[in-house]
């Protein structure tokens, strides 16, 4: 478990900095690396861990926890002085599961 923790958090980590950093180009550097990173980061290991996959139904778990993920991200970009803060929440969670689901469709991905 915490194996296939720590592979679909580097590949979160990988497809959502990207765009982080882009949303977050106009702040200054720490505040940039810190949003980009931080995001995920505070976001992923609750959905993962908190969220009840073995007792809920999978797709409205999925769906809570998503829209966790994308209403905490956004409120960071927000605090951090992000313009439309929810499309790049949005932008950011929507490649990162898109990519996710085809990864676990096409080769078994975790």
């Amino acid at each position: 478990m915490m194996n296939d923790w720590w592979q679909a958090f580097l590949l979160t980590q990988v497809v959502e900095i990207p765009v982080y950093l882009y949303a977050g180009r106009l702040l200054p550097g720490t505040h940039r690396i810190l949003l980009a990173v931080g995001a995920s980061s505070v976001t992923h290991p609750i959905v993962w861990f908190a969220f009840p996959w073995h007792d809920w139904p999978y797709l409205p778990t999925a769906v809570a926890a998503e829209c966790f993920a994308i209403g905490t991200e956004a409120l960071l970009c927000y605090l951090a002085g992000i313009k439309r803060p929810i499309l790049w929440s949005l932008l950011a969670n929507g490649s990162s599961v898109a990519i996710g689901v085809a990864l676990r469709w096409f080769i078994d991905w975790p």
